[in-house]
């Protein structure tokens, strides 16, 4: 499974933005799929989650009730809808698979997943 990740770019606290991770191989449809970020000198933290069939979602505590995470299987992409941005979401934002076929999430750490795609950034202005 090959990610490439894209939508970043600047956005002003309290606006919103709409990430994108569009994969190519046959067994995409078969993974739980993660968004995850990173800032200078941080670890990679996990964003949110969603199951194979999006059946199931989970969030990180600092993005709950902001950011939503989805997916359309048919197009092959994850989405990240960023609402109620804030400054500290500021980062390079980084899509995740890892094939499995459980009904919930237990991927919530980098070491979790087996497929990666390369970053995106997104900058928040207050």
């Amino acid at each position: 499974v090959q990610l490439q990740a894209s939508g970043g770019g600047l956005v002003q606290a309290g606006g919103s933005l709409r990430l994108s991770c569009v994969a190519s191989g046959r067994t995409f449809s078969r993974c739980v799929t993660g968004w995850f970020r990173q800032t200078p000198g941080r670890e990679r933290e996990f964003v949110a989650a969603i199951t194979w069939n999006g059946g199931s979602t989970y969030y990180a505590d600092s993005v709950k009730g902001r950011f939503t995470i989805s997916r359309d299987n048919a197009k092959n992409t994850v989405y990240l809808q960023m609402n109620s941005v804030k400054p500290e979401d500021t980062a390079v934002y980084y899509c995740a698979a890892v094939e499995s076929a459980y009904g919930f999430i237990t991927h919530t750490r980098r070491a979790d997943y087996t497929y990666w795609g390369q970053g995106t950034l997104v900058t928040v202005s207050s």
